[in-house]
């Protein structure tokens, strides 16, 4: 590795340093995330780095945007300087990212592309679950549920990025099915704290509902906190939430929530990924991991993401 190349990997805010001198016949994976506060992509850089410690040819780096889409498209930039072997993406922002995707692509550089999509097809493969299938999933169990009749709130994700759009999708076109149920939605970003901000308005406003659905468990954990505060029984009411975190199958066990649709991270599937593209296999341009709903009828059977 040269000079320039070494200085880099030094200098490059927010990623992670390498231990040793890389060997000519090591390759570089590194991870441009879009934020390590949320725990969910942090547990997604945590997975790959544990998964490439495995394997003695590979190294690993990662840069964090702090939900920032400019900061991660100057990350980006970096990488490609660095001339790093693969990238792994996770992006915020599913239109401003493809320009600087595109460039990593076309000067050769593996991409892949990890839970959440672009518009645009200059990139090696994406990898991510059936979104439309988790906002699907949870809607008809909360229907089921509510014997087809109540009041639910939709706590959505971030506006820009696909996956909130597809499982809010999902959600919608189920819940449509029923017409005695009506939907309120909210946006909480993801984050817990965004998610408290929001219900604690509603709660203030005297609002309420029968039934809520988040698109990820850390926004069911803001709402649960926000129930306690005012001393409203988080089991009092359906919540259902994605991903399952340890917190997750904690708060379905104890009967604090009500269900959640496992999301794989999906750090293992990349780093599997990456080194079949080293080894010059083929790999398909969108790789599906299989989610499935967990209720307190199979929580203990089922290993939470992290």
């Amino acid at each position: 590795m040269n000079v320039f190349k070494k200085s880099f990997f030094v200098m490059l805010l927010g990623v992670c340093s390498l231990a040793s001198e890389i060997q000519s016949d090591v390759k570089v994976i590194a991870f441009a995330q879009d934020t390590m506060a949320n725990d969910f992509r942090k547990a997604q850089v945590h997975e790959v780095r544990d998964e490439v410690a495995k394997h003695a040819n590979l190294k690993f780096v990662y840069s964090d945007a702090k939900g920032q889409t400019s900061l991660l498209i100057a990350q980006i930039e970096k990488f490609i300087v660095m001339k790093v072997d693969l990238i792994i993406l996770g992006t915020n922002d599913e239109e401003t990212v493809v320009p600087v995707v595109a460039k990593a692509y076309k000067s050769g550089i593996p991409v892949i592309v990890l839970d959440r999509g672009i518009n645009g097809d200059n990139f090696t493969t994406f990898i991510n679950s059936d979104n439309i299938k988790i906002g699907s999933i949870g809607a008809q169990y909360i229907a089921q549920r509510l014997a087809g009749k109540g009041k639910v709130l939709l706590f959505e994700g971030l506006q820009k990025a696909d996956v909130t759009k597809l499982r809010t999708k999902g959600f919608m076109d189920e819940i449509a099915k029923y017409k005695n149920i009506k939907v309120t939605k909210r946006t909480g970003n993801y984050l817990r704290r965004d998610t408290i901000i929001e219900m604690e308005k509603l709660i203030k406003e005297g609002v309420s509902f029968d039934a809520i659905f988040a698109e990820s468990d850390s926004m069911i954990s803001g709402v649960r906190s926000a129930l306690e505060r005012h001393k409203i029984d988080p089991a009092s009411l359906i919540t259902v939430g994605c991903d399952y975190t340890s917190e997750a199958k904690e708060a379905i066990i104890s009967a604090k929530q009500t269900g959640s649709v496992l999301f794989p991270l999906g750090g293992t599937k990349s780093v599997e990924v990456a080194r079949k593209i080293f080894a010059k296999q083929d790999v398909p341009k969108h790789i599906f991991i299989p989610v499935k709903l967990v209720t307190k009828e199979n929580a203990e059977d089922i290993k939470p993401i992290f």
